[in-house]
């Protein structure tokens, strides 16, 4: 499950001789000091973690790729092992 960051409603209102320019700085004073945005970007592109059915389908999707290869190595239909990277046997 994903924790979003309690929601921060900013709010500024237009005082009676104030130009929007300044108004727009002051809000993004606002929103900078709140911290908004750094907590926005370090959770933009998380991925939600998998589900326990989802892993067991990709483990078991796994053992069968692997039980089929070494059926066809034993079987003299693929001439080598593959190369396994960053493994330790």
């Amino acid at each position: 499950m994903v924790q979003y960051p309690s929601m921060i409603n900013i709010e500024v209102s237009k005082g009676p001789n104030e130009n929007s320019a300044s108004l727009i700085r002051r809000f993004t004073k606002r929103v900078q000091g709140a911290g908004i945005l750094p907590r926005v970007r370090s959770i933009r592109y998380r991925a939600r973690k998998a589900s326990e059915y989802a892993k067991k389908k990709r483990a078991l999707r796994k053992l069968t790729r692997r039980a089929t290869y070494e059926e066809l190595y034993k079987l003299g239909k693929i001439s080598e092992q593959p190369v396994r990277r960053g493994r330790r046997k």
